[in-house]
């Protein structure tokens, strides 16, 4: 706190006196949340987005059951068991390359600079929230900040809909996110089902990216085929694309 306020950044500290004051500290961030949802254009009193993306998990669940297996999908690009997916509008706006690294580079591109355009870029990570794996999305989360000067986030899939992803798909149209996925090392069946936990998180993961798509945003989704091996072909790829 102190260097951010030695470095000129505005700092807010609220002294709770007694133990009984927490509950008023509670309240008052209640009536924040609702103040920042009506400057940020979002109803922090409802999900709907977030509502949207969980029946198109269901429906692919239900079509699992029935069919026992999620419907096909065709990859835009694969390279060294990394392998991206965008729907038909991104793919064009992201033209064709022959490596990760160049789909990459016109990804983030597509960034806007400047303090009006209020562009991010999100994280969004359908893999083991672990702390190996945190620190391997932190160190690309913060050369991508770097290197676009943008406020960057991360979050791990699918625990962030119920929080940052509402604003994603519901809020002003200036994120730019990039989907992790993965085939997962170790599945466990949902008893009474046909499906899996496993299956449960791709179609929670799939239904997210087509809420976001269906709201215009930019959007690319890059699945690994090997979690740890995967992570560090695409931090590779990643700094050729923001050299």
């Amino acid at each position: 706190m102190a260097a951010l306020e030695r470095a000129g950044h505005p700092v807010a500290r609220i002294r709770v006196q007694d133990i009984w004051h927490i509950g008023q500290e509670f309240f008052r961030w209640e009536i924040a949340t609702a103040v920042a949802g009506a400057i940020i254009g979002i109803d922090p009193f409802d999900q709907p987005d977030v509502e949207a993306s969980k029946g198109k998990t269901r429906a692919l669940t239900e079509e699992y059951e029935k069919s026992h297996r999620l419907p096909e999908e065709t990859p835009l690009f694969r390279e060294n068991g990394l392998t991206l997916y965008a729907d038909p509008r991104n793919a064009a706006e992201l033209g064709q390359h022959n490596t990760v690294s160049g789909y990459l580079q016109s990804h983030f591109g597509r960034v806007r600079a400047g303090a009006k355009a209020g562009d991010y870029v999100g994280l969004l990570a359908y893999i083991e929230r672990n702390e190996a794996h945190t620190q391997a999305l932190t160190a690309m989360r913060t050369r991508i900040r770097d290197h676009t000067r943008a406020a960057t986030c991360l979050g791990f899939g699918p625990r962030f809909q119920h929080s940052t992803g509402q604003a994603y798909k519901g809020g002003a149209n200036c994120g730019v996110f990039l989907q992790i996925t993965c085939d997962d090392p170790a599945d466990i069946d949902v008893p009474g089902h046909t499906y899996s936990f496993g299956v449960v998180k791709a179609a929670q993961a799939r239904g997210d990216l087509a809420v976001l798509v269906e709201r215009g945003r930019r959007a690319l989704r890059v699945h690994l085929k090997d979690v740890d091996a995967g992570l560090a072909q695409l931090a590779r790829a990643m700094n050729t694309a923001l050299q």
